[in-house]
């Protein structure tokens, strides 16, 4: 299982960091690279497209200096998440401004097409492709992404029903390329157990919600510390997609958790970053069932640490 250079010598620990709709910003990309993990956002989380191609600017320029500055430090690559959907009306112009600013990585979630992954290709980039089952895993491969997330049961914002075990192992049977896995993964036990089941790295995303730099209200983070998995309302009713969320958002917005209508996947829109779906995501908190291992809202590099000395742990245990 080979990983491209990008991804080998850079990583404290083996995370990529999710990108998280609206709450992920360059403030906890450039803390969470900084720490030696690759940080992401989602390209429509800059709003108007003008600050897109200011973030770009600023990301990259501040872990060009933070890595000449400091040398003997493992600095992460970082990400940008771009949403492939039909109603996403920006979409070419986020593509162009990747192109512009050389990303790195390129995120492609809901939608694969050849077109994006040779426009990120033309600079060196690569990307990495959101899947829920094998079939949208070898639809990916073949239309030219270079790695997989397999997003399994369990995770955070629009989540797959399938088992981690079932789904890797499925892939891994004809794809051995870059593999990450997403669902539930929030301490360092569980990033090598990932990796025994055969990912390359893990993809975590609802822990960073409970940071400092994380552009999420207090009763958000709060919230995070505070609940459980069994806290997790698995349901498609606020973007037409089915998705895990908390219950106490659910719950404050005056609905019954425990008896919520079906959705329309149609309804879900991502024209100009706005609309339905951004209202769902700012008042209806997405979460993964793995925080019952988040205690406290830290900085992402007192998160990282900690992740990095369970996972150093974790192996001596096995090993």
């Amino acid at each position: 299982m080979a990983l491209p250079d990008i991804l080998k010598d850079n990583l404290s620990v083996p995370v990529v960091a999710a990108p998280l709709f609206i709450i992920s910003n360059p403030d906890l990309v450039l803390a969470q690279c900084k720490a030696g993990v690759v940080g992401s956002f989602p390209s429509l989380n800059a709003r108007p497209i003008e600050q897109l191609d200011d973030w770009l600017a600023q990301i990259t320029e501040e872990l060009a200096n933070y890595k000449s500055a400091n040398p003997d430090k493992k600095v992460a690559p970082f990400a940008v998440n771009q949403i492939v959907h039909k109603s996403n009306n920006r979409l070419q112009q986020d593509i162009e401004l990747c192109v512009k600013h050389k990303v790195p990585i390129v995120i492609t979630s809901l939608g694969a097409v050849p077109e994006i992954n040779d426009a990120v290709h033309s600079y060196g980039g690569i990307v990495l492709h959101d899947i829920i089952n094998n079939r949208h895993a070898n639809s990916a491969i073949r239309k030219g992404a270079d790695g997989l997330i397999a997003v399994a049961t369990g995770a955070g914002g629009h989540a797959g029903v399938l088992s981690p075990f079932a789904l890797i192992q499925e892939i891994r049977d004809w794809f051995d390329g870059p593999l990450l896995l997403s669902g539930s993964i929030a301490n360092g036990g569980a990033i090598l157990a990932a990796q025994a089941m055969g990912a390359d790295l893990a993809y975590i995303g609802s822990p960073f919600i409970a940071t400092h730099e994380a552009r999420a209200i207090d009763e958000y983070k709060q919230a995070i510390v505070d609940g459980g998995a069994s806290d997790i309302v698995y349901t498609n009713l606020f973007t037409g997609v089915h998705g895990n969320y908390l219950k106490p958002s659910i719950i404050r917005a005056g609905l019954d958790p425990d008896n919520l209508p079906e959705s329309d996947p149609s309804k879900m829109s991502f024209a100009s970053g706005s609309g339905d779906a951004a209202k769902a995501w700012k008042d209806i908190w997405g979460c993964g069932q793995g925080i019952g291992a988040v205690k406290s809202v830290t900085s992402a590099q007192e998160y990282i640490e900690k992740l990095t000395a369970e996972y150093n742990a974790a192996k001596a245990r096995i090993c």
